[in-house]
C-alpha cells in the first residue's frame, strides 16, 4: 500500500519542475540581459571618459599654437579611443565638441574643454531586452579639461 501511495505522489510531480522552471526562466533572462547591458553601457562610458581625457591632455600638450589643429587633434584622438565600440565624433549620434577658452578657476590661464556626449537610450550599443532600455541612462556624457601649455 504505501509503495503504490509513493509511486503515486511521484508521478503526479512529474511535470512540476518543468513548470516551475517555465515559469522562472524569463525573469532569469531578463536580469542575465539585464546585467549584461548595463555592464555594457559602464564600459563604454568608461571608455568615453577615457577618450575625453586623452583628447584634451593631447590638445593641451600638442607643439602647434593653431587652437584650431590643437582642436582637431583633440578630436582624432576622441576617435581612435572609441573606435572599438563602433562609435566616431560627428557620426550623427555622437557629438565631441573641443574648446580651448579661459579656464573656469583661473582666467588667466587657457584651458581645453573636450565633451563626449552619446544618446544611449536612443542608440544603445547592443540591443535590450524589452522594458529594460527605461533602467539606462537617457544620454552619456562626460567632460574632460585640460590647461594648455
Amino acid at each position: 500500500m504505501g509503495l503504490a501511495l509513493a509511486r503515486r505522489k511521484r508521478r503526479s510531480d512529474d511535470g512540476a519542475a518543468a513548470l516551475e522552471f517555465a515559469l522562472i526562466l524569463p525573469i532569469l533572462m531578463a536580469l542575465l540581459i539585464g546585467i549584461i547591458s548595463y555592464g555594457w553601457m559602464m564600459s563604454f562610458r568608461q571608455a568615453m571618459s577615457q577618450a575625453a581625457a586623452e583628447g584634451a591632455r593631447h590638445a593641451a600638450v600638442a607643439p602647434s599654437g593653431d587652437d584650431t589643429a590643437k582642436k582637431t587633434a583633440a578630436i582624432a584622438i576622441v576617435d581612435d579611443a572609441l573606435e572599438a565600440y563602433g562609435v566616431k565624433c560627428g557620426d550623427g549620434v555622437t557629438t565631441c565638441p573641443a574648446a580651448i577658452r579661459a579656464c573656469d578657476n583661473n582666467a588667466g590661464k587657457r584651458c581645453v574643454y573636450v565633451t563626449v556626449t552619446y544618446p544611449y537610450r536612443n542608440d544603445p550599443l547592443i540591443p535590450s531586452f524589452p522594458g529594460l532600455g527605461v533602467t539606462l541612462p537617457e544620454t552619456l556624457s562626460y567632460t574632460a579639461v585640460a590647461e594648455v601649455s
